[in-house]
């Protein structure tokens, strides 16, 4: 009896294990097999020089490492097409304790995006991207501020990969 028990409960378990499991974005048209990312444009005065291309380099990274896209060198050639721009930049005090200092400051970037899609058929998406980060205002700008947009456009580039794959 006990013999049978265990092979029903195995024959059971069994039945419920998954078959395959695949962490490949589905919800994307088969039809997109490639991507190109026009280097990012500062409409952002204040911006670092070196910024945008920073930007669009995360955004190629994030797409190839997140989704099955591959990068394409050739505008023409791709599925999707994605520009964008840094519309500003600004650090601004927080938490104002006594004296008007502030405790902390927020750097805040602002991008819009554009990605045309070529296949199945030709469309066009806009995403809209505002992301902050906050940091201890006796810290100097300078000696954070790399590392503090690195967490901005990992943010950022989140942001694109959900729009590629919200729509279908």
């Amino acid at each position: 009896m006990k013999i049978i028990s265990v092979i029903l409960l195995i024959t059971i378990l069994s039945s419920c294990w998954p078959k395959s499991v695949s962490f490949v974005d589905g919800s994307m048209p088969d039809e997109w097999e490639t991507f190109y990312v026009e280097t990012v444009t500062s409409l952002s005065p204040n911006a670092p020089i070196s910024y945008p291309a920073s930007l669009s380099e995360s955004i190629k990274d994030g797409i190839q490492n997140k989704t099955r896209l591959l990068l394409n060198t050739s505008s023409e050639n791709s599925e999707l097409y994605i520009s964008g721009e840094v519309l500003s930049y600004t650090i601004t005090p927080l938490a104002l304790q006594e004296g008007d200092n502030a405790a902390k400051n927020r750097m805040t970037i602002n991008a819009s995006f554009k990605i045309d899609i070529r296949k199945p058929e030709v469309d066009q998406m806009t995403l809209n991207s505002s992301k902050f980060v906050d940091y201890d205002s006796n810290t100097d700008l300078a000696s954070v501020e790399n590392s503090l947009l690195e967490e901005i456009n990992e943010q950022i580039v989140q942001d694109v990969i959900n729009k590629l794959l919200s729509n279908w």
